[in-house]
């Protein structure tokens, strides 16, 4: 048998090992991995063999397996090199073809000192060297490289025989990969399956369900840790509803976190999108400095972060946060995870949501047929036609007296927009209700807020009264602090609407006195109010301040002298009103 049938032989018993091995290597490519580099070294009488992979990033590339004595350099599993290199493997694998060099002593690298070239030709003694690529459709994932330490090129055949090796080592790892796919899909389908047992098992409670979620999470994702935060009532914070691993202090059930825009999560929640970043020092926030981000990335190790809102009926009311100390750690495949474990975490709120609302109304109910049918009816008529604090102070009371025609000492508040008659007419109707809705709205919050008894509105005017039917005990002083925070958050409304190319100001008057008040209109329809002189003066008011003015009765200004700093106008003559009225205007700050 001549010397090239012999090596044909040797190498077709090679291949049949090699193959063998891949059919029972499905979860590890690495004995074949050993095997084809012990074959493609002894049969090419190379005393050194290499395995080289591509990181996942495609910017580096990592020894995987090794056969022989030399290169000690180099760990398997460790030290990524770079692809932007002129190293052998990293030629091989960016150009995605066979590289041969047939003595190392006779390269420009060597030759201009190279450290590295010099040390493997003086230090490691290596001369002769073959990169063979390992090829996919997608390119090259990687190479083999042999060495020899005498200059002594490679064969035609053992070149071809390391292309065979090199398809070997492809099917190998294809067959992990897919084997592996194969797997996840399995493991993430009998969580979701668990997950969605726990909902079922949890309507009354949703941290079991949290519990899951989170668990697995880490554990399909190779994540560190996860949160499952939750935004709190006012909207302006975050709180921990559930952690898993690595325990955090500074998410403490009790702690409210700040809703910092720089954070992912607050991101994710404002943009309702997931957020996924392979490494947090490359973020705005930390490259900022905010001292919290900055703490979360460096003392909890948090690098890569994935962070994926929790949406119910288009309102993003939380989210599920997953760290990692790697960079890069997730994929498309683990996003994909997450967002459908978010979506249970929603189903699960709900369900408790809507068992604890189902509790809440049993037990109304049961405390309102107690109450008798006949005061149910009665509440049911007061809340529709009259403001919710007189209907409920009237219902406390017991009695309908309180909505008889009777004298109170009031504090009064007219308040309206500046400029909205001219707004009107040149704006579209749809500008003008969108204005109105936002004016009412952030309008009645305060008013809300601050304990009013009733309020009166007509388009753009408000009248709200104070000490009565709800009794207070300074009730110039409420009417005060209510057109302080009105011109507060009008100031702000008005910037936006500026932008927008409306401008628009806002004026308050604030009177004190005598009123009759009680209810007005027809049966089906009826209101709450008040007339008299004090209404009178409040209204005239309004209609002289200025934008941003609050101007104040003589009562009114004496009764809040102490709180607040006010300078008299002079006495005007006010239309419906006989005599000349001194007029005195909040002084700024």
């Amino acid at each position: 048998m001549s010397i090239s049938e012999h090596f044909q032989v040797r190498a077709a018993q090679a291949t049949r090992e090699i193959l063998k091995l891949i059919s029972v290597s499905r979860t590890d490519p690495a004995p074949v991995f050993d095997s084809i580099l012990e074959n493609a070294a002894k049969l090419s009488g190379a005393p050194l063999a290499n395995l080289c992979l591509l990181n996942e990033t495609g910017k580096h590339w990592t020894l995987a397996a090794h056969f022989g004595d030399g290169l000690r350099h180099l760990s398997v599993g460790k030290t990524p090199r770079p692809l932007q290199s002129e190293l052998v493997p990293a030629l091989t694998i960016r150009r995605a073809q066979v590289v041969h060099i047939e003595d190392l002593s006779d390269t420009d690298l060597y030759r201009q000192g190279d450290p590295g070239r010099v040390a493997m030709v003086e230090a490691e003694g290596m001369r002769t060297i073959l990169g063979v690529p390992l090829l996919t459709d997608a390119g090259a994932i990687g190479c083999i490289t042999l060495f020899r330490r005498e200059v002594r090129p490679f064969t035609k055949d053992e070149i071809e025989l390391v292309e065979t090796f090199a398809s070997q080592a492809v099917i190998a790892i294809e067959n992990v990969r897919q084997f592996h796919e194969v797997q996840v899909r399995l493991e993430r389908e009998v969580a979701t399956t668990q997950v969605l047992e726990v909902i079922s098992r949890s309507r009354d409670n949703d941290l079991p369900v949290f519990d899951a979620i989170l668990e697995n999470a880490v554990r399909l994702c190779g994540a560190d840790r996860a949160r499952l935060m939750l935004v709190i009532e006012n909207g302006k914070g975050l709180r921990a509803a559930g952690q898993w691993g690595d325990p955090n202090p500074a998410l403490a059930e009790d702690v409210v976190i700040e809703m910092i825009p720089e954070m992912l999560p607050v991101v994710s929640i404002l943009e309702r999108r997931t957020v996924c970043v392979p490494d947090g020092r490359e973020t705005e926030g930390y490259k900022k400095g905010v001292p919290q981000i900055v703490a979360n990335i460096d003392k909890m190790r948090a690098r890569s972060v994935m962070a994926v809102p929790l949406i119910r009926n288009d309102d993003a009311i939380g989210c599920i946060v997953l760290t990692s100390g790697k960079t890069a750690a997730y994929d498309e495949n683990d996003v994909s995870l997450i967002e459908t474990f978010a979506s249970q975490a929603v189903i699960a709120i709900e369900n408790v949501r809507q068992f604890r609302a189902l509790e809440r109304l049993n037990t109304q109910l049961e405390d309102r047929v107690r109450d008798q049918v006949d005061q149910i009816e009665r509440m049911g008529k007061l809340k529709r036609f009259l403001p919710a604090a007189v209907a409920d102070t009237v219902i406390s009371s017991g009695s309908d007296k309180l909505l008889s025609s009777h004298r109170a000492f009031l504090g009064v508040l007219f308040c309206d927009i500046r400029g909205f008659t001219a707004f009107c007419e040149t704006a579209e109707p749809e500008e003008t209700i969108e204005v109105l809705q936002t004016y009412h709205r952030e309008m009645g919050l305060l008013i809300n807020g601050h304990g009013a008894g009733v309020d009166l509105r007509m388009g753009d005017g408000i009248m709200v009264l104070f000490n009565d039917p709800v009794p207070c005990d300074d009730p110039a002083g409420d009417a005060v602090r209510l057109a302080i925070a009105m011109r507060t958050r009008m100031f702000e409304l008005s910037q936006s609407w500026k932008r927008m190319g409306y401008r628009l100001g806002f004026g308050v008057g604030v009177s004190l006195g005598y009123a009759t008040v009680g209810m007005v209109g027809y049966e089906g329809r009826s209101d709450y109010t008040a007339s008299g002189s004090v209404i009178n003066l409040g209204s005239r008011f309004c209609e002289m301040a200025q934008d941003g003015d609050i101007l104040l009765s003589g009562r009114a200004a004496i009764a809040v002298e102490d709180e607040f700093a006010t300078n008299s106008l002079g006495e005007f003559k006010l239309k419906g009103i006989r005599e000349p009225v001194e007029i005195f205007r909040l002084s700024v700050g």
